[in-house]
């Protein structure tokens, strides 16, 4: 089993220009079989390298750093730092990998995404994980994210960074050192005689200006995508999650045509999928063993 990916970018093109998106590659890059792996607002695509390399076995997996983040371009404007930008972002990636489908997994802000992706007709996309996010966001959880998002930090080095970074995840669950440092050491880049987090803090600007009407109406434009699309879906949710609500959930499963739901105890926002037991719910459900 290959222990590092191959890195690679694509040019894709908003409306101030155009960017590079960087993406990590595992397994056979012959496979037509695609696993797509997206990750979450202010992460990069290497959150995946755990899970990618379980499935490198059965799947050409390709973990995108959304741009602004990792090792992508960042935008010239930050009021492109949405979905729909994103979903042209992948579109365009997709076309580059060259296959008529992928699996989606896609963690908080990637499982958005993904739902955006999803929902349009002729949708490249067959199966979809979403892990801990769904249409309508508690605003408790955006006022946390909000406290912390493109907040400009300095670190004197990646072990502090870390330990800053499980002062604001902790909620991901439990791990080990070793497993936390291999989680953070990618968001972090040298910088003068220390560190900073690697992503574009215009994300936080973004984040935070968007008005109520637009995400109200954002909001109806994902529960429309949700019942769109005609994929099999699973929806992971940590137990404790303060981003996904149960009451959200229930509304999912009604929505969804092909949709069920699993909760991973002892966990909040968002599951990391880098222990045994959630890689195991991600394998049967991509296998097809869980219908």
């Amino acid at each position: 089993m290959s222990h590092a990916p191959r890195l690679s970018n694509v040019q894709c093109l908003s409306p101030s220009g155009l960017h590079r998106m960087a993406y990590a590659e595992w397994g056979d890059p012959e496979n037509p079989r695609v696993l797509m792996c997206v990750h979450g607002l202010t992460r990069c695509g290497r959150d995946f390298d755990v899970l990618a390399q379980t499935f490198a076995s059965d799947y050409r997996v390709v973990c995108p750093d959304v741009v602004g983040r990792g090792q992508s371009s960042w935008l010239a404007n930050p009021a492109g730092y949405v979905v729909p930008q994103y979903v042209a972002d992948m579109v365009t990636l997709i076309a580059r990998l060259g296959v008529a489908s992928v699996d989606w997994f896609g963690t908080s802000m990637g499982g958005l995404i993904g739902m955006g992706l999803a929902g349009l007709p002729d949708t490249p996309i067959r199966n979809m994980l979403l892990n801990d996010v769904g249409p309508h966001i508690d605003a408790g959880a955006l006022t946390r994210i909000g406290q912390y998002v493109g907040i400009p930090k300095r670190f004197a080095s990646i072990d502090e960074g870390a330990d800053y970074l499980w002062s604001i995840s902790s909620a991901f669950g439990p791990h080990t050192r070793e497993e936390w440092r291999a989680l953070s050491e990618p968001l972090f880049k040298a910088d003068g005689g220390g560190y900073v987090l690697r992503y574009d803090p215009s994300i936080g600007t973004a984040f935070s200006g968007i008005p109520p009407q637009a995400i109200a109406a954002g909001e109806g434009m994902l529960w429309a995508s949700l019942a769109a699309f005609s994929g099999r879906m699973l929806i992971v949710r940590g137990e404790q999650s303060d981003l996904l609500s149960r009451a959200t959930l229930e509304q999912m499963l009604v929505h969804a045509q092909r949709a069920r739901a699993v909760e991973i105890p002892g966990v909040g926002h968002a599951p990391t999928f880098v222990h045994a037991d959630q890689i195991a719910i991600a394998r049967r459900f991509f296998d097809g063993h869980d219908d």
